[in-house]
């Protein structure tokens, strides 16, 4: 599954990959949908929960600075997420207990390569 935004320019060039890769995954709009804590866990267990937060987005750069400096350990991240779930990077894909942190061409299809051979 991938996890993002629809209308965010890294999702635009993930998606143009993944199709251009014959690569058909279920697709989930955090935005809109939302995103659960155990599905936030799973990520920070997989992955360290501070590369999981864009702190490059506009949604951290307006965050207050007592917020942000709060934000020690997976599980107080869990909430910023859930609370703000624009910060969460993207695009985020989640396979066989994989999960790849943003889009990267080279590292998607060193996993992709290896997943289909």
């Amino acid at each position: 599954m991938i996890f993002g935004i629809q209308n965010c320019s890294t999702m635009t060039k993930a998606f143009q990959w993944l199709n251009k890769n014959e690569i058909d995954l279920p697709f989930h709009n955090y935005k809109t949908k939302g995103i659960d804590c155990t599905t936030l866990q799973r990520w920070c267990d997989l992955h360290e929960w501070d590369d999981l937060i864009n702190k490059k987005g506009l949604t951290w750069k307006k965050l207050d600075s007592n917020i942000k400096e709060n934000i020690t350990d997976a599980q107080t991240a869990i909430k910023l997420m859930q609370t703000y779930p624009t910060l969460i990077r993207r695009p985020i894909i989640e396979m066989d207990k994989t999960l790849l942190v943003g889009f990267n061409e080279d590292i998607w299809a060193k996993y992709f390569k290896k997943k289909n051979a």
